[in-house]
């Protein structure tokens, strides 16, 4: 007889035979090993588990445009108040004098009856000056800080950087109209407990915030041109208590402007000093001011300023 050839098995049968045949050592070993699908699913739950460095690998995106100078202006604003907050010996005996010219002077006059004020008591008239000369008095120097800076090299990197030379003297400047304002709260806590009939209202301190933040702004910047060109210290300091006394005298800080002589009169007229404080005692003792030309003065002075300090600051740091 012939023989009946064997019908050929299915693949899923020579697949079971396979897996029988083999030893139960690599039975154990496929069976503990992971499929690829399986190890592909665990790469990519890992993955999304573990935090993504992309943003620490990759710089943010640079600020452009107009926003450029606002955080540069805030960044430098940030810096120089920093020192305060590590140093507060300035703030304490910056109120000394203030409190001086407020006890001695104020109270004086006041019994004195020397100096028409227009009806109000001379303290309460006084009171605005001397915030607007405490304020002064913290800006006007504000220029051996930037000579120092050119000294110790902190000015040439700070230049080098892609931050515009007006953003660095905006502010500087407004640093130091943020300490003014601190000052001037001092000074106006001191008047409130000598009895100085001041408003509380929100918005006219808002007001005068702005004001000594313009004043303090503008005499920071004529500071630091006058650095930008005298380009030492003791000459800067020379100059700045020169001029320091004929500003706060030839305003309208200690007496009114009709009291004064003609030519002292248009001194007083062109002091930027005269338009703070008149702004002061229109928005804190309510006298008759000219508050838009007194903002409008004081905004343009600091506009002027910044850009002459702006201009000079390459020559200090030559």
């Amino acid at each position: 007889m012939s023989a009946v050839p064997a019908a050929p098995r299915p693949a899923s049968a020579e697949a079971a035979v396979t897996t029988a045949e083999q030893s139960p050592e690599q039975s154990s070993e496929q069976s503990s090993a992971p499929s690829a699908e399986q190890a592909t699913g665990r790469r990519a739950q890992h993955s999304s588990a573990r935090p993504d460095l992309g943003l620490l690998l990759v710089a943010p995106r640079a600020r452009t445009g107009w926003r450029l100078v606002p955080a540069r202006v805030f960044a430098m604003c940030a810096v120089e108040l920093q020192k305060l907050r590590h140093d507060r010996t300035e703030l304490y005996t910056r109120a000394v004098q203030p409190a001086l010219w407020l006890l001695i002077f104020g109270e004086t006059f006041t019994r004195l009856k020397a100096i028409p004020t227009g009806g109000i008591p001379y303290l309460d008239y006084l009171a605005p000056g001397i915030i607007a000369q405490s304020a002064m008095f913290i800006a006007i120097f504000y220029g051996i800080m930037i000579i120092w800076e050119r000294d110790s090299g902190v000015l040439t990197k700070l230049l080098v950087t892609p931050t515009p030379r007006a953003a660095l003297v905006t502010g500087k400047a407004f640093a130091a109209g943020v300490k003014a304002v601190i000052q001037a709260v001092v000074v106006v806590l001191i008047a409130a407990l000598l009895g100085v009939a001041m408003t509380w209202n929100p918005l006219r301190l808002l007001g005068v915030a702005v004001v000594v933040l313009l004043g303090s702004a503008f005499f920071s910047c004529l500071s630091m041109t006058i650095a930008g060109i005298v380009l030492t210290r003791d000459r800067l300091m020379g100059i700045g208590q020169a001029i320091t006394m004929p500003l706060f005298f030839g305003s309208n800080a200690l007496y009114p402007v009709s009291l004064m002589p003609t030519w002292l009169q248009v001194v007083s007229k062109a002091n930027p000093l005269s338009y703070q404080v008149d702004a002061l005692r229109g928005l804190l003792i309510g006298t008759k001011a000219h508050l838009p030309l007194d903002f409008g003065v004081l905004a343009l002075a600091t506009v002027l300023g910044i850009t002459a300090a702006s201009s000079l600051l390459g020559r200090l740091a030559r």
